[in-house]
């Protein structure tokens, strides 16, 4: 009786509350009362008899309805939105009665009813296609998506009447709702929600069908490189353990958002979504090297921490178990807890899943080896490069022979030079390597030389049923111009061995080459001389491509418009333009121009590049890709031109990009091989940079860099190998994380390097903003407006919704306040004219001014 009583005064009460009914408020007053019922039943009444409780249980089976004539999203680039119920079915109510027995004395017994209810419903969400959902949120919760059965719609005009609809409303009569993103629940649970429909959001992605750059993107560089299981496509469990060492319980190790599924897996359908052309991934894998001196040098893999077990297999790698390999340097944070420096080194088992399941998703894998320099602060290790102690986390490459080139004592040029380079590359042999199901078996020498690490990658990529490519190594620019001779250079004659040995593992399916640095690939040019030094293994016939990691400057941008590459009449009025980036490709520093020291950076004192003797200006300029490929190389030493000309033939090998990148930061362009890490040496910012955080400086380096190679015009065709010059499909944008966002790089508890992310190369999370360009066409296109030209609309946001009815120009108008543009008429089109370029009073003729 009471708790008949009780719980119909819920309603009462609630109303008292200000609850109103079928809320989240009435729900749980109904619930306490029915607790509170149940209580004073049981000690009121019970008195020896048997006693029966009732839960609440809902008045009506109907769900909420929706709005009618709301208007549907228009969603663009990545939003937070809710959504309309547009169909439903009513609730299914469940009834639960259990019987509790009154003990061994045969004492009264006790029945309690409780009521749980399910929904069939389904939310529009907006207008597609290609929508990508990310996460689902319900009552401003994220929800677990693997624990609730659902369908996702991306509002294709293709897209078929969902099962369960047309399961109920009949055959012939389910909408499929074509154009119309939507989702469909089936049976949700409701307990958790007061037993009603939450109010659901969902983080989406919309790319804009206009996505010029996106959509130009044919490769990708995969990191983070040193992440023990990041690449894994399966979910990886760690055990935690007592004090005393016994299990007791299991945590993701490789699941970092709510969708069930590894990270791996996440940032992949993030990737498809984004850049839909991808054709290539380029996957990098990190081994860590411990001294800039060569002949000291080890290049090991290591893990991140100590005493960690994981399901369904533990960390491996090249022999080493996480007990017996070496642990990265541990720092210190500012409340005194140490964290490791680096990610540890992908398990070789990890490599193999992901290779796999790169191919299964139709792209073509590249193996990328990449040291990493694992030397904390306070080393005390000989610097060959003169410092009081070695630099901090270096580039790899800084790695010479000690002392380096040009310092007093230097071995170069000598036969001392030669032997130091051979400690470096060790002795391992394809001999040494065999597969046993997915573990390569080293049978060699203790050697932790640099061709141990190439022939485990090479064996490694064997194990996973094959890769597309590899390189043999990236960016060793000071081991590659070691000499131990006055034109002879041992590191390039032993990464052309190697690439023998690569061929006789990996087999002629795979095509190999070299990452070379931007300033590595061209020739040494030691003062007064030239000589080409990278020939021999650009010329052997092992190698099929030469790759370049580009980061050549396209700008020299300064504050204010007192600097010379300001040129108001060519339109190069801010460091976004498209015309200015694109005429620095075959022009500007290091093609008409260089810099002889940063004092004449500063004043802007450029000495013009030429050659007086031979009319070989291609010779000095680093940046003329096409006369280096197009013409036969002569040797310069000391000053003299070698009447015959190396082993390279021209034209005979297509140009890979194996990283192009620039820093989403303020003039990134200016000097787009920089990056920021606290705890690096190299950590710097761009030439004359605020430090300002700028994602369309990154956009803009990019989209004219692919935009100017796409022209057939700047890419000539081989008449060796009939394919172009650069080849577009393996151009490897530098980078893409493995990492899924939002996790990466909100993360920063998961992740060391997560404050890199803000100022770094990175596309993961960028892509998925909307550029105003795109933006504004595909805004214009919804409306059926096609007379525009938005090129000049600078900015970039993460998203933008309209969400009612409105004209194009209300639709327009927040984004032309917000970033700095005007739209004006002219020749009957729409032009965005950014206000940077509008001319300010001190560019206006005074005397033509009329005094008032």
């Amino acid at each position: 009786m009471a708790t008949l009583v009780l719980a119909a005064a819920a309603p009462l009460v609630s109303g008292a509350f200000g609850f109103a009914a079928g809320s989240v408020g009435a729900a749980l007053v109904g619930t306490a009362m029915g607790v509170g019922g149940a209580v004073i039943d049981t000690m009121l009444f019970a008195g020896g008899k048997d006693t029966t409780t009732e839960g609440p249980r809902l008045d009506s089976l109907q769900v909420t309805s929706s709005t009618e004539g709301s208007a549907i999203n228009r969603a663009y680039g990545r939003a937070r939105i809710g959504g309309q119920i547009i169909w439903a079915t009513s609730l299914e109510e469940v009834k639960n009665t259990q019987t509790q027995s009154g003990g061994k004395g045969g004492g009264p017994k006790a029945t309690s009813t409780t009521y749980s209810y399910f929904a069939n419903f389904a939310i529009g969400i907006c207008e597609g296609p290609d929508v990508y959902l990310n996460r689902i949120f319900a009552d401003g919760n994220e929800i677990d998506m693997s624990k609730v059965e659902f369908r996702f719609y991306d509002g294709a005009d293709s897209q078929q009447p969902d099962s369960l609809i047309e399961s109920i409303e009949g055959q012939g009569q389910a909408p499929a709702y074509k154009g119309l993103s939507y989702i469909v629940f089936e049976r949700l649970d409701l307990t958790d929600y007061g037993n009603r429909i939450p109010q659901f959001t969902f983080e989406i992605f919309r790319p804009s069908p206009d996505r010029q750059l996106e959509k130009a993107v044919r490769g990708v560089n995969l990191i983070p490189g040193s992440t023990e299981f990041g690449y894994e496509p399966g979910v990886v469990l760690k055990q935690v353990t007592s004090e005393a060492g016994t299990v007791v319980s299991e945590e993701f190790e490789n699941v970092h958002q709510k969708q069930g599924v590894s990270d791996l897996s996440v940032s992949l359908d993030q990737l498809a979504a984004a850049m839909p052309n991808i054709k290539s991934v380029c996957l990098v894998v990190s081994w860590f090297f411990d001294d800039l001196r060569c002949g000291h040098c080890e290049i090991k893999p290591k893990v991140e921490v100590k005493g960690k077990s994981t399901s369904p297999y533990n960390w491996a790698v090249a022999g080493l178990t996480r007990d017996s390999a070496a642990l990265v340097t541990q720092l210190t944070n500012d409340d005194g807890a140490t964290y490791p420096a680096y990610g540890g080194s992908p398990s070789d088992k990890a490599i193999i899943h992901a290779i796999q399941e790169l191919k299964i998703r139709g792209y073509d894998v590249m193996i990328y080896p990449f040291i990493m320099g694992d030397i904390a602060a306070g080393n005390g290790l000989p610097d060959p490069w003169g410092g009081a102690e070695q630099a901090a986390f270096p580039w790899r490459g800084r790695i010479s022979c000690h002392p380096a080139p040009g310092l007093a004592g230097s071995p170069d040029q000598t036969s001392e030079a030669a032997n130091q380079v051979a400690a470096f590359v060790g002795s391992a042999l394809p001999s040494d390597f065999s597969i046993s199901d997915e573990t390569v078996v080293y049978s060699g020498s203790d050697d932790w030389g640099y061709r141990r690490f190439i022939l485990h990658m090479a064996s490694v990529a064997v194990a996973a049923g094959g890769v597309a490519s590899i390189c043999v190594g990236s960016e060793l620019v000071s081991l590659t111009r070691v000499r131990d001779g006055a034109t002879t250079y041992p590191f390039v004659a032993a990464l052309k061995a190697l690439a023998g040995d690569v061929r006789s593992i990996v087999g002629t399916g795979t095509k190999i080459g070299y990452a070379a640095d931007w300033s590595e690939y061209h020739s040494h040019r030691p003062a007064g001389e030239v000589i080409f030094n990278m020939d021999p293994l650009w010329s052997d016939a092992n190698i099929d491509f030469i790759g370049i990691d580009n980061y050549f400057p396209l700008s020299d941008w300064r504050r204010g418009r007192d600097h010379l590459d300001y040129d108001k009449e060519a339109g190069h009025v801010v460091p976004y333009s498209s015309t200015y980036l694109q005429a620095n490709i075959e022009g500007g520093e290091y093609f008409d121009w260089y810099y002889a020291d940063s004092a004449a950076r500063v004043s802007q004192d450029r000495t013009p590049i030429f050659d007086g003797d031979h009319g070989e200006h291609w010779v000095y300029r680093q940046k003329d890709l096409k006369n280096w490929w197009l013409n036969a190389h002569h040797d310069r030493p000391s000053g003299l031109r070698n009447a015959g000309a190396t082993g390279w033939v021209p034209q005979s090998k297509p140009i890979w990009f194996t990283e192009v990148g620039c820093p989403a930061v303020d003039l990134g362009s200016n000097q787009p091989n920089v990056f920021f890490d606290a705890k690096s040496s190299e950590s710097a910012l761009p030439y004359f940079s605020s430090g300002a955080r700028d994602d369309v400086q990154q956009h803009s380096h990019l989209k004219a860099t692919i935009d100017y190679w796409s022209d057939a015009a700047n890419n000539p065709t081989s008449g060796t190998y009939g394919g172009k010059m650069l080849d577009l499909d393996n151009v490897h944008v530098w980078s893409w994380d493995a990492r899924p966002f939002p996790s990466w790089p909100l993360d920063g508890g998961a992740w060391a390097d997560a404050g890199n992310w803000q100022y770094g190369h990175w596309l993961s999370s960028r892509v998925g903003m909307v550029y105003m360009p795109d933006l504004m066409r595909h805004i214009a296109t919804d409306y059926g407006f096609t007379d525009f030209d938005f090129d000049e609309a600078y900015g970039a946001c993460d998203g933008y919704v309209i969400d009612s009815t409105m004209s194009l120009r209300a639709a327009w108008q927040p984004l032309e306040l917000a970033f700095g543009f005007d739209l004006i008429e002219t020749a009957g089109a729409i032009k965005a004219v950014s206000r940077k370029a509008i001319p300010v009073m001190a560019d206006l003729d005074a005397d033509r001014l009329q005094d008032l």
